[in-house]
C-alpha cells in the first residue's frame, strides 16, 4: 500500500492515463448523458471502475464522489471523500485533443488535502499536499505575482465574459481557453497564465484537485461570491471558482 495519501493518488491517476491513452484517437464508443450533462465514453467509466476498485480498496473508510458514479448521500457521513473526474475535457478527449486530465483528490472535512491533475497525452502531472507545495512532473511550481488585472492572461469561456455578468462590464483582461478546467487550474499554479474564472455552478470534481494545486503554489482561490470552496457538500457543486495571483485575484472579486 502506498505510503502517503499523495502516492496513492499519483499512482492511481498514472494508471488512469495509461488506459486513457489506449482509447485516445482509437474512435472509443460515446454517447451523451442528457440533462446538460454533456459526453461520456466507455474510457471515462473504464477509468472510473479501476478507480473505485483499487482507491476504495486502499482506504476502505472513505466516502467517494466522481463524476461517473452515481452519487450515494452516504458519502456525507464520512470525514474523508475522494473526489474523482476520470476524464475532465471529455470533449477534448473525444475529438482527439490532449487537453484532458484525470483529477483526484481527498478532501478531508470539506477540505482539500491531497490531489493529481495527470494529462496522459501530454505528459504532465501536477501534484499537491497540503503544506507540502505544488509540483510538476516532480519539480516545485509557483503562480507568476501578476499585480495588475488590465491586461492578465485569464483562462476562461467566452461565455464566462459576457458584460451582463459582471459590474460596469467585463473586466479588462485578455482571455484564454483550454477545455479541462483542472488543467485551466493548474497552468495557472504552473505561472503560465494570471488566473482562471468560470460563474456557472461547478461541479466539485472538476475543480477539487486543481483547488489544492493552486493553494499550494500560492494563488487565491474563491467562489464567485469570494467565499472559500466547501467540498463533499450534499449537491455537490459550488458557485463558480476563481483562482488567480493574489492581486489579480482581488481585481476580479471587484468586478463581481
Amino acid at each position: 500500500m502506498p505510503a502517503s495519501d499523495l502516492d496513492l493518488l499519483t499512482q492511481a491517476a498514472l494508471a488512469a492515463g495509461e488506459i486513457a491513452m489506449c482509447f485516445f484517437r482509437q474512435d472509443p464508443e460515446c454517447w451523451d448523458k442528457g440533462s446538460d450533462q454533456g459526453p461520456v465514453s466507455e474510457a471515462d467509466l473504464a477509468i472510473d471502475k479501476m478507480l473505485t476498485s483499487d482507491l476504495l480498496a486502499a482506504r476502505p473508510d472513505f466516502g467517494w464522489l466522481s463524476e461517473e458514479t452515481d452519487d450515494d448521500p452516504e458519502r456525507l457521513k464520512h470525514e474523508h471523500v475522494f473526489i474523482v473526474d476520470p476524464i475532465d475535457g471529455t470533449r477534448s478527449f473525444i475529438n482527439g485533443h490532449e487537453n484532458f486530465a484525470t483529477s483526484v483528490a481527498i478532501a478531508h472535512k470539506g477540505e482539500v488535502m491531497a490531489a493529481v491533475v495527470h494529462l496522459p497525452a501530454k505528459n504532465l502531472t501536477f501534484a499537491a499536499a497540503k503544506g507540502q507545495g505544488a509540483t510538476l512532473n516532480g519539480e516545485p511550481i509557483y503562480q507568476n505575482d501578476r499585480s495588475e488585472l488590465r491586461g492578465a492572461r485569464i483562462l476562461a469561456s467566452g461565455s464566462q465574459t459576457k458584460k451582463e455578468l459582471w459590474r460596469g462590464g467585463a473586466p479588462p483582461i485578455e482571455r484564454h481557453f483550454r477545455s479541462s478546467l483542472a488543467y485551466r487550474m493548474c497552468l495557472v499554479a504552473q505561472g503560465r497564465f494570471d488566473g482562471m474564472i468560470t460563474l456557472r455552478p461547478t461541479w466539485e470534481w472538476d475543480v477539487a484537485g486543481g483547488d489544492l494545486i493552486c493553494r499550494e503554489a500560492g494563488c487565491f482561490l474563491s467562489d464567485s461570491k469570494g467565499q472559500r470552496p466547501v467540498y463533499n457538500q450534499p449537491a455537490a457543486r459550488l458557485d463558480g471558482m476563481l483562482a488567480a495571483s493574489p492581486d489579480v485575484h482581488k481585481g476580479l472579486i471587484s468586478y463581481l
